[in-house]
């Protein structure tokens, strides 16, 4: 927080409710876990494999923001500028083969506590990982 002046939201006219693009976010520790359970296959001699790890649902990044504002009770400003070549205006992955596969899901699928948890950090590291 506080590193940018502002926010780029890369476009407002996608079909989606806010017109902002859908994304399905993840909290670190469920990315970290999953991670954890693929490397314990691996030295259990079992083969490898791509996995997408996500919760299954999708939020905007509008909803971002103002999720982000109401955990931090900061203002954060943003601005809206041309949409980036490429960029879907819905991108949800399914984790159903973590799912099988490593056994893995999300504990902390929600996007409230995932902004909490970082923003905890933020506040605990205001210099990243050098503090």
């Amino acid at each position: 927080m506080g590193k940018r002046e502002t926010i780029n939201i890369f476009g407002d006219d996608y079909p989606t409710e806010d017109g902002t693009c859908i994304r399905d976010y993840i909290h670190i520790d469920d990315l970290a876990q999953a991670h954890l359970l693929a490397m314990e296959r691996l030295l259990n001699g079992l083969p490898g494999g791509c996995f997408n790890l996500g919760n299954g649902s999708g939020h905007s990044v509008m909803q971002l923001i103002e999720t982000a504002r109401k955990v931090t009770g900061k203002t954060i400003p943003f601005k809206v500028v041309d949409r980036r070549p490429g960029d879907p205006a819905v991108l949800i992955g399914s984790s159903e083969k973590a799912t099988k596969t490593l056994g893995w899901h999300p504990e902390f699928p929600e996007l409230e506590t995932i902004i909490e948890t970082a923003w905890k950090w933020h506040k605990n590291h205001p210099n990243g990982y050098g503090s």
